[in-house]
């Protein structure tokens, strides 16, 4: 079995990608994209989440996070995952504007159920601040470079503008 994509060390700082089943556009409607903000709430509130570094893309979601001590990041993104694609799944279901209702439930729909995440997290360790500083910049300029604003502080599902003093969506920890 592989160890390249595991989380080795149970205190360490990772970037992570979670991604939408399919590459499915979910997140290019609001009330989608809240409702992942609500649960990374929830994890940071009750689970033992840190997050550094934050952005909601239209099928992905970034995130520099670790686990407080004495708790497994792996966990913690189990539990958001199973509880977000719940929630996003009931939310598509019981949106009369969801316009693309029928097509975004039939890409999420398995002989098992329903699958809205890939499998899988992608967790790199970030042990080097060159490495860290690489990811945080990646991480905010996604948003510049897909074209959705000018500047990274503007996108509201990002942690770009708590890196230049304004509160964000999410209490986050700031990289020094």
């Amino acid at each position: 079995m592989s160890l390249k994509y595991k989380f080795k060390n149970p205190q360490g700082l990772y970037f992570i990608t979670l991604t939408v089943n399919h590459w499915i556009d979910v997140f290019t409607r609001r009330e989608y994209k809240d409702i992942i903000v609500e649960n990374l709430d929830f994890c940071i509130q009750n689970k033992g989440l840190e997050i550094f570094a934050w952005c909601i893309m239209t099928n992905h979601l970034h995130l520099i996070t670790k686990a407080k001590e004495g708790t497994l990041l792996q966990n913690i993104l189990r539990d958001f995952k199973k509880n977000s694609s719940k929630a996003i799944i009931n939310a598509i279901n019981d949106n009369p504007q969801e316009s693309r209702k029928e097509w975004l439930l039939r890409g999420f729909k398995t002989n098992d159920g329903n699958k809205f995440w890939q499998e899988g997290n992608h967790p790199i360790e970030l042990s080097k601040n060159e490495v860290i500083k690489e990811k945080l910049d990646y991480i905010h300029a996604n948003p510049v470079k897909a074209g959705f604003v000018f500047r990274e502080q503007d996108f509201l599902y990002s942690s770009a503008g708590d890196y230049l003093g304004e509160r964000g969506l999410l209490k986050i920890e700031i990289i020094e």
